[in-house]
Order: structure tokens, then sequence, then C-alpha cells
């Protein structure tokens, strides 16, 4: 009977999301770097889509993960035992963010945290309208879904949630469309599946007055801009608002499943009564994921990788440039390279995918390709990582 390999099994057993993934078999990984069975190394320029923002497998996180897994892993579901890595890593966490922000809700992914937090938002307001934006991604389930500002993804899943509202983003006279019949609006101030768009930041600040001038709860999703990636802990920090609900996911678990949102305590107390267990999840708020995140930050402060993001985003300015790049737009150590077609930039990830380096396209701009390496990364890899960018593009050119 001959034997099946791993990558014969991933196609038979394993759901597939795409007819054509990456298909790298990992072997290890370490710092910026991914290697696959046969030993060739990869270089990780998308940080596991924003995960690793302190790199794979720091040695501080490890060490975290064991000593919490020999004393215990899931004991109960979330909120009924008192757990040492879920209140120290809260207390952390609160520590770093604005005094009206204390208390936070783990859950199991950033998705999970945009459910729960547009849950909160109806229950604190008694009221059912939501908002969002043109372009904004906050995850895939069902209510995250229907926030979700592309058709294409939405459409074959449709019913949705109903009372969604999408406006559109940076527009100031679609502020105007607020009113007090909503609940929420939720917004990234990076929109990361565009290929990184910015808030406008007068826009921001603009929104942030109308959702308080009518108790519209302003939920700030920095699930992919958190920790660092923008040049500060947090990109609201950069805006001039504080948020009123804050999502968090992706690096937050120091490469293991870990979301949240945080909110006041007044707030987030709407959820333990009428009806009691407003929002319940099992492993939400894992020891060892809460354990795994809290490392991952104390690494992330005692470093110096985010005071470094200003010069490293100068630098790929500088460095990664070719004709056959038509734009180009960042936020801190996270770009997009803008291709001719998708074709095009689809080839670029491809040829990088041989030459060594992991990137990949965005889910609503296929014509364009992210660039979001740990934080951690040094000068020389990131210099040895632009110029097998640059081949790699000549390469897809050539054969286009």
């Amino acid at each position: 009977m001959s034997s099946i390999n791993n990558r014969q099994l991933f196609f038979s057993h394993l759901a597939q999301t795409s007819d054509k993934p990456i298909g790298i078999e990992v072997a290890s990984a370490k710092g910026v770097y991914i290697y696959d069975t046969a030993g060739k190394a990869f270089m990780d320029m998308i940080s596991g889509f924003s995960v690793c923002n302190i790199g794979h497998s720091h040695p501080a996180v490890i060490n975290a993960i064991k000593e919490q897994a020999e004393q215990y892993m899931h004991v109960i579901v979330y909120g009924e035992f008192i757990q040492s890595p879920q209140v120290q890593y809260a207390k952390a966490l609160t520590s770093v963010l604005p005094d009206h922000l204390q208390s936070v809700y783990f859950t199991n992914s950033g998705a999970e945290a945009a459910e729960g937090a547009m849950k909160l938002a109806k229950r604190v307001t008694k009221r059912s309208k939501m908002v969002s934006f043109q372009g904004a991604y906050h995850g895939s389930t069902q209510g995250a879904l229907s926030m979700m500002g592309d058709e294409y993804f939405k459409n074959a899943f449709r019913p949705l949630l109903p009372d969604v509202m999408q406006l559109r983003y940076n527009n100031f006279e679609d502020i105007d469309l607020i009113d007090n019949t909503v609940a929420c609006v939720s917004v990234e101030l990076v929109q990361a599946e565009t290929g990184i768009t910015p808030a406008n930041k007068e826009w921001i600040i603009a929104l942030k007055e109308k959702c308080e001038s009518l108790c519209v709860v302003l939920i700030v999703d920095e699930i992919q801009s958190g920790f660092g990636r923008t040049g500060t802990l947090f990109a609201f920090e950069q805006y001039g608002i504080t948020p009123d609900i804050l999502l968090l996911g992706k690096a937050l678990g120091g490469g293991l499943p870990l979301g949240a949102f945080v909110a006041n305590t007044k707030m987030m107390g709407a959820l333990t009564h009428s009806p009691v267990l407003g929002h319940i999840t099992t492993f939400g708020g894992n020891p060892v994921c809460c354990a795994a995140g809290n490392a991952a930050l104390q690494v992330l402060q005692q470093s110096n990788w985010i005071h470094e993001v200003a010069v490293k985003e100068q630098f790929l300015l500088d460095q990664l440039v070719h004709p056959s790049i038509l734009n180009r737009t960042h936020k801190g150590l996270w770009m997009s390279l803008q291709f001719s077609s998708s074709i095009l930039a689809k080839k670029v990830a491809a040829c990088c995918v041989a030459n060594g380096i992991i990137t990949d396209w965005f889910l609503f701009a296929e014509d364009k390709i992210r660039i979001a390496p740990p934080l951690s990364i040094t000068m020389e890899e990131l210099s040895e990582a632009v110029n097998k960018i640059k081949v790699s593009i000549e390469e897809a050119v050539a054969s286009n």
C-alpha cells in the first residue's frame, strides 16, 4: 500500500478556501523566516497576515506557553473562574489604553470580537441600525460579513443582517447620514483589504464628533493595525480620537488565536444582565493564548521596533521602486504595491514565493500585493527582501 504524503492529505481532507493555496509545507518558523520540509527558507513579508509582529517563535512567547501549559490550559467557559493569564493580560492592555477603556472581553478571534462589539452596541443604545464603510473588512462570520464593504464576497450568503448602512470611506458628506437611529459605527483607521487606505484625520475627528453628538457607539477596528504596525502601539493614537469600543485580534495573541473587544466597565456590564450571559464563549481568553499574548506585548514594549517603523517605512519607499509598480499606499510598516492587472500582481506574488518571499494580494484589490513584515525585521533582512521582490517583479513582467 503506497503511503500518502501531507500534501495529498491537505487537498483530500482539509477544507480549502481557494483553488490555488500558496502550498508551502511548513517544517518550522523562526524570526522573519518560515522553513519548508525541504529546508528552503522563506522571508515572511506579511507576518502571517499581521499576526507575527514580533516574528515567529520568539523565545519569550514559547517560554510563556510552556510555563502556562504546565499549570493549566482550558478549565471552564469564559468569565467564571479567576485565571491569572487573563487577568494579567487585561491589566497590561488597559495600562496602555485610554482610561475609559478599562474592561477587556477576550474572544477567540478578531471576527468574534466584532460580533461581540456589535451586540454590545445594540444592547446599550437599544437601537438596531449599524453603519460600516465601503471597502471595510471586519471578518467573515455572519455579523461581520454583514458589515463587510464588498458585495462580491457578501452576495452568495444573503440574506445577512438587516439595518446595516454602508457609507463612503473618507467622505465628509456621508457623515450626515448618521442619525439617532444608529447604534454603532464601525471603522478601520486603515482599511487593509482595499490595499492599505489610511483614514483622513479630519474625517475621523468629524466622525467621532458626530457619533458623540447622537450617542452612537464608535467601534474602532484595530485587528490588523494594532500592536505597532502603523508606528504607534495603536493607530488611534495618531488620529486624535479614542474609541468607545476597540477591536483587537491577530497580533494580540502572539501567534496563538485570540481576539478582544475593549470598552468601559459600565458599558461592558450590560452583557451581565437582561439577559445574563449576553455574550458567551467557551474558549475565548484561553489561558495559554493570554500568556502568549502578554509575553508578546512585553517583548514589543521592551524593544525599539515600534520606534524603528518610520525608518523602515522610509527605506521601503526609497528602495522598493520599479517601473511596473503603478502606485504605493502605506501606513507604517504596511504597504501595498499596485500593478497593471490582477494577473500581473498574482504572477509577482508567485515569483516572490519561488524566490523565497511570502506575500499575497488583497481581498478587495487583486491588482495589489501586500508588504507587512514583522516589526522585528532587521535593515539587512529588509534590504534582502526588497532586492528579491524587485527580481520577482522582473521575472513576472518578463513572463506576462
